[in-house]
């Protein structure tokens, strides 16, 4: 039996373009280039039936190694907390004050961005501190 080696996570919400250029700064990631015959997305977005003109946006890790980030308009606005959500690895291997350091200058860098922060959960006998975000449509999301 084969196992998956490729998976994309798919958002939700209303402003698919606004949200996936929100990610594409907080993960270093790029939009990727239109498709074949158009010279840019307004371009193909221009192609389509009104109704699906903005209805989907991308972006992709350069590098290739991150997931594919695909970002779809629902109609229904977020009412609960996710079930999934992103842990945004920033903090990897430090601790303590040092790593609370790292977690309030990516915040601050991301609240510039539009995101929001919700709360700190501070460091206990099994987990380091982490700070919970939301982005710019209210998606949970973990500066770890």
């Amino acid at each position: 039996m084969a196992s998956v080696k490729q998976f994309q996570v798919t958002f939700d919400c209303a402003e698919p373009e606004r949200v996936a250029r929100f990610w594409c700064e907080v993960l270093g990631y790029v939009v990727p280039p239109p498709p074949e015959g158009f010279a840019s997305w307004d371009d193909f977005n221009r192609a389509l039936p009104p109704e699906r003109q903005g209805s989907a946006f991308a972006c992709v890790d350069p590098s290739g190694v991150g997931p594919r980030l695909y970002f779809q308009r629902v109609p229904e606005s977020k009412v609960v907390k996710n079930r999934v959500h992103l842990d945004v690895r920033v903090g990897t291997g430090l601790v303590g004050e040092e790593r609370l350091a790292v977690l309030e200058a990516e915040c601050a860098r991301l609240v510039a961005l539009g995101a929001v922060r919700v709360r700190l959960l501070p460091a206990d006998d099994e987990n380091e501190s982490c700070l919970v975000m939301q982005d710019v449509e209210g998606n949970e999301f973990c500066l770890d």
